[in-house]
């Protein structure tokens, strides 16, 4: 692993705790100003902007304190000089969610660029299976 990769897991691993914390400030303290986010829940568009990013954390704060787990059950980074991509499977429910389908994951991509020597995300993207869907393969 370069050390450019062991950075960049190390930020995902420091974003997945604050999240799970309900740390605000640390959640956004390395995403890029410009950043791009597609979310699970609307705007179906995503959000643009470090403003727009901040707003979206509040309402999973809440739903989070009712004791969801939000754990980093794999994570793959590959870097390049200034640009990286990171994708993630996570623990994200609460435990009658997580009880009800245990094989239920996250899943995380992330893209990074370096920013005056410092990785920050420039692209952040969660989403669930469809488990509606015909034939669901879990």
């Amino acid at each position: 692993m370069t050390d450019d990769e062991k950075q960049i897991r190390g930020l995902i691993e420091r974003w997945a705790s604050a999240v799970h914390k309900g740390d605000l400030e640390a959640v956004l303290v390395d995403h890029a100003d410009d950043i791009v986010m597609f979310d699970v829940p609307p705007p179906h568009e995503g959000v643009r902007g470090i403003d727009a990013y901040r707003e979206t954390w509040p309402p999973f704060f809440e739903w989070q304190a009712q004791g969801a787990a939000f754990e980093i059950l794999s994570l793959d980074v590959t870097a390049g000089t200034d640009v990286a991509f990171a994708h993630a499977l996570l623990r994200c429910g609460t435990p009658k969610e997580l009880t009800d389908r245990p094989e239920t994951r996250l899943r995380l991509s992330a893209g990074l660029r370096k920013e005056q020597g410092r990785w920050v995300v420039a692209h952040e993207h969660h989403s669930f299976a469809d488990t509606t869907a015909v034939g669901d393969g879990a």
